[in-house]
């Protein structure tokens, strides 16, 4: 059965977007509320990948001391620090047929049916993997956590939640840090969310981006 969807409208999805802005300064003191990001860590869950895959792996930080840990790693960027949540977003190292027979199992589970329908489809993921070497495999990784990034940065500018997406970060720090190595992960992008600062002056400076014109070509 379809379900009918409560449906923003045009306007008001354009005002969330150009409410939004990378935020410069969290206000420390204020904690996203556990049943908004319950929603938050939701969303990041329901991103799309590419065949369904899904080859990553999502670690949300509020310990303030792994933070602090973490902020000479991120080129001293105070958003790491002040934020309510951070997101570090990774990418699986390697995809083996083991986590590809696991993600048919899961198909199974969750639609019904028997697995050998789906060998077809398993046939065509691994050869799709078999095809990259491990370079390319990670960096196909890490290209679909950015998928991840845009969903999230949109749902928290939905529920009304700032972030900041940050690439000025040292990966391998980061993966020290977390332990992510001897999990088969890698960091690829970070992203800090809370509550913006009242002083900072980025928030309500307007957005600079080309004209519709320059960007988008309609066929």
């Amino acid at each position: 059965m379809i379900r009918r969807m409560h449906q923003l409208s045009p306007q008001d999805l354009i005002d969330r977007l150009q409410w939004r802005y990378a935020t410069k300064k969290f206000d420390a003191s204020k904690i996203i509320p556990d049943e908004v990001w319950s929603s938050i860590a939701s969303s990041l869950v329901l991103t799309p990948s590419s065949f369904g895959l899904q080859p990553w792996h999502f670690v949300t930080i509020r310990d303030r001391k792994i933070k602090e840990e973490l902020l000479p790693h991120s080129w001293g960027q105070a958003q790491v620090t002040d934020c309510s949540h951070l997101v570090v977003l990774t990418a699986k190292t390697s995809m083996t047929e083991a986590e590809i027979d696991s993600f048919l199992s899961r198909t199974i589970e969750i639609r019904g049916g028997e697995i050998d329908q789906l060998n077809p489809y398993r046939d065509m993921m691994v050869g799709f993997t078999k095809n990259m070497d491990d370079t390319a495999m990670l960096q196909w990784a890490k290209l679909q956590t950015y998928i991840a990034l845009g969903q999230l940065m949109t749902t928290a500018a939905m529920l009304g939640i700032d972030a900041c997406p940050m690439e000025g970060i040292n990966p391998a720090e980061y993966d020290r840090i977390l332990g992510l190595k001897e999990k088969g992960l890698t960091t690829s992008v970070a992203c800090a969310l809370g509550y913006r600062c009242s002083d900072d002056k980025y928030a309500d400076a307007p957005k600079v981006r080309f004209d519709e014109s320059e960007m988008l070509t309609v066929l």
